[in-house]
């Protein structure tokens, strides 16, 4: 592998492709010219030869002189940017605003700035340079220019965002809350999967009893309903969409109307699917969603009654068409399986005249994933109601993964805005030594430009629907992302920037509006290889951080000192991505990832390194007295833990109920996929046994957890 020329260099840079980075031990990389061409080429260049790459750069140059407005201007609320309208040398434009409400300014000035005409395709092209007005409201509006003599009207989306998330009084109070993987969570009347309902339930019972605050759950997004369903909720199929497997099915208004017939097999597929709950092994989701799928399409072919016919038209007219594009997918994995990748060519375009004759001769099933997805959304809104009702101050915090699946919904669906090829992952790291790659296809910044973030802010509206919070899980990607460019090397790849300012602010504006117009928090998992302002900007935008205990460590690399950490974050003892607590102290990670053949070093130095890490917080523990100097038992311990994060300043504090139940099992290993069951393992107590929700008021050792934390 060669390194990058100087012009090959100058290209990547314009487009926001890293030539060079710093990796996780502090060691300068330069990265492939090989790399470097593939993520160009995945963005729409060639840069295959050095002529080619010259030529590439000349367009890159001329392009914004070739067009009369930029794509998209992202601004905060109060600032008066400059933008430049292209126009043939020597005329004059007409240039307006029409705002998000139907209003219009004419108020847009032109400023007193010289610059050089350029000549492009045969013709000289001048700049005129405009000033938005500083008085704009919050929202997206459309900046319209029209050159003299010509009808043509040009379009760049304007979008007006708040400075930051502002928290009001509630959203200000320190609290404590769940964190849990919520299919892991069943009750005695779950179909084998924890629920919505379920959730409900765990929500109410918490905020009234144990004064939690809120219920962090995992992402709720849709999976494959043809053919076995992804275990992850970090690979969906769609982000703006979410999974059926979560609908209570007698929760749904239509249960009511069945048939006695009906009604018979409801239950006897009900019935079928609760035996699932006692098996403490192993979750088994297609199991559960086949009988789940059988009762929903007997309730789907129930007549609703007028005003639920209208209440189901209110929504799909909300959803428009994103909802049809999601709802054909399914209906073609259906018939053709869930990989689009493999369906007949004529159905890869979502656009195409196949595509259309299919939804129109498959309507009906069409009709039901619509239909699924108004249940979701219905008792989405449930579960929030109940939780804010039962006095939890932010409710439910739902999470946003990374991406998506290769051959899901959205990467067949949002084509034009995602990088063919290339795969989203990350450099190795100090527990994933080999790197990562999480086969999602990335956005493409310059497709997300020139579509005005629309695919971007319809998923985070959606997100934030029906919650009090979000979590947005490596939210360092809406920075930079690592595009690897190998299937087989994740170490082969490069970072990519993006727009933050842009993403961060259509965030922080769909977050402002959300719940009623009251707000929401979100929380950025702010881990791993990131640059060292970015903290600093995300505090800006009033998003807030993520502390993990074990990775909390202070310039000497010991325990840092619980008054020094972050106030504006979550703090946690563990995450999904590492054992419970109780496996932790174990080491049942470093062993885990031997076994799997995930280490670069060798066991006994990777057991030494870790056995210290540990080693160092139990010291810390003792010194504060927050544990007996010969108290060793793992319960202690973990409560201990506990004791440390509440002594921090930190505005939300996660407690993982694997924790408190004393569960030692993790939920997902990074770097495999079927070598572990990651995202398949129920609920358990230390005993192994199954513990389902009623279990959890007199669980004694969860209480005592909870009585740790003095909020």
């Amino acid at each position: 592998m060669t390194a990058p020329t100087p012009a090959l260099v100058e290209l990547a840079v314009a487009h926001g492709v890293a030539t060079e980075y710093w990796d996780w031990q502090g060691q300068h990389v330069i990265v492939s010219t090989e790399v470097v061409a593939a993520v160009l080429a995945a963005l729409g260049v060639d840069a295959s030869t050095p002529d080619r790459a010259a030529q590439a750069l000349v367009d890159h140059r001329q392009a914004r002189w070739r067009r009369t407005l930029p794509a998209t201007l992202v601004i905060r609320e109060g600032w008066t940017p400059w933008f430049a309208v292209h126009l043939p040398h020597g005329s004059t434009a007409e240039v307006w605003i029409e705002l998000e409400d139907g209003g219009q300014r004419r108020d847009v000035a032109q400023q007193e700035h010289w610059v050089e005409p350029e000549w492009i395709d045969g013709m000289q092209v001048g700049e005129a340079t405009y000033q938005v007005p500083g008085d704009l409201p919050l929202g997206y509006h459309r900046i319209h220019a029209r050159v003299a003599g010509q009808t043509k009207i040009a379009v760049c989306s304007l979008i007006v965002t708040p400075e930051r998330i502002e928290p009001n009084a509630r959203q200000r109070r320190r609290s404590w809350g769940w964190v849990l993987q919520l299919y892991s969570v069943r009750s005695r009347r779950s179909w084998g999967i924890g629920d919505l309902h379920d959730l409900g339930d765990l929500a109410a019972w918490s905020a009234h009893d144990l004064g939690a605050g809120f219920v962090l759950i995992n992402p709720l997004h849709a999976a494959e309903t043809a053919g076995r369903m992804e275990p992850s909720p970090y690979l969906p199929a769609s982000r703006r969409f979410g999974n059926p497997i979560y609908l209570r099915v007698e929760d749904i208004e239509e249960y009511g109307d069945l048939a006695p017939a009906e009604r018979d097999q409801v239950r006897a597929l009900g019935l079928q699917a609760r035996a699932l709950n006692e098996d403490a092994t192993q979750l088994e989701r297609d199991v559960a969603w086949a009988a789940k799928r059988e009762a929903l399409q007997l309730l789907f072919a129930v007549r609703p009654s007028v005003g639920r016919i209208a209440e189901y038209g209110a929504y799909r007219d909300r959803e428009g068409q994103g909802l049809i594009d999601f709802a054909t997918w399914a209906a073609i994995a259906d018939v053709h399986g869930p990989e689009w990748s493999k369906w007949p060519e004529e159905l890869s375009d979502p656009v195409g005249p196949e595509v259309v004759a299919f939804r129109r001769e498959h309507a009906k099933l069409v009709d039901f994933h619509c239909w699924l997805q108004w249940q979701l959304d219905e008792q989405l809104g449930r579960v929030q109601a109940r939780a804010r009702s039962a006095g939890m101050a932010l409710g439910v915090v739902h999470d946003l993964a990374v991406g998506v699946h290769p051959d899901g919904a959205d990467a067949w669906a949002l084509q034009r805005v995602l990088a063919a090829g290339m795969h989203v992952g990350a450099p190795p790291d100090a527990f994933n030594q080999q790197g990562q790659d999480w086969s999602q296809p990335p956005w493409r910044p310059d497709a997300l430009a020139e579509t005005g973030y629309a695919a971007w802010r319809d998923l985070v509206r959606a997100v934030l629907r029906h919650g009090g919070g979000l979590r947005i899980d490596h939210i360092l990607g809406l920075f930079r992302l690592w595009w690897v460019t190998s299937p087989d090397r994740p170490t082969d790849g490069t970072y990519v920037r993006y727009d933050h300012e842009a993403l961060l602010g259509i965030l922080v504006l769909e977050a402002t509006r959300a719940d009623s117009g009251e707000g929401v928090v979100v929380i950025g998992e702010d881990l791993g290889t990131f640059e060292p302002w970015v903290r600093d900007y995300l505090t800006e935008r009033g998003i807030l951080g993520t502390s993990v205990l074990w990775f909390e460590r202070d310039e000497h690399g010991q325990p840092l000192a619980p008054e020094r950490w972050r106030e504006l974050c979550l703090a946690t003892v563990t995450t999904h991505d590492l054992p419970p607590t109780a496996g932790y102290l174990a080491g049942d990670h470093v062993q885990l990832r031997h076994d799997l053949g995930l280490l670069t070093r060798d066991l006994e130095t990777e057991i030494a390194v870790d056995s210290a890490e540990r080693e160092a917080w139990l010291k810390v523990l003792r010194d504060r007295k927050l544990l007996g100097p010969d108290d060793t038992d793992v319960e202690r311990v973990v409560e201990a833990l506990h004791r440390y994060v509440a002594q921090t300043p930190s505005r939300l504090l996660g407690v993982a109920l694997a924790d408190a139940v004393g569960e030692r099992r993790t939920q997902n290993q990074p770097g495999t996929t079927d070598e572990y069951p990651n995202w398949r393992v129920p609920l358990g107590g230390p005993d192994g046994t199954a513990v389902l929700l009623e279990d959890l008021p007199n669980n004694a050792r969860l209480r005592r957890l909870v009585g740790t934390l003095s909020i």
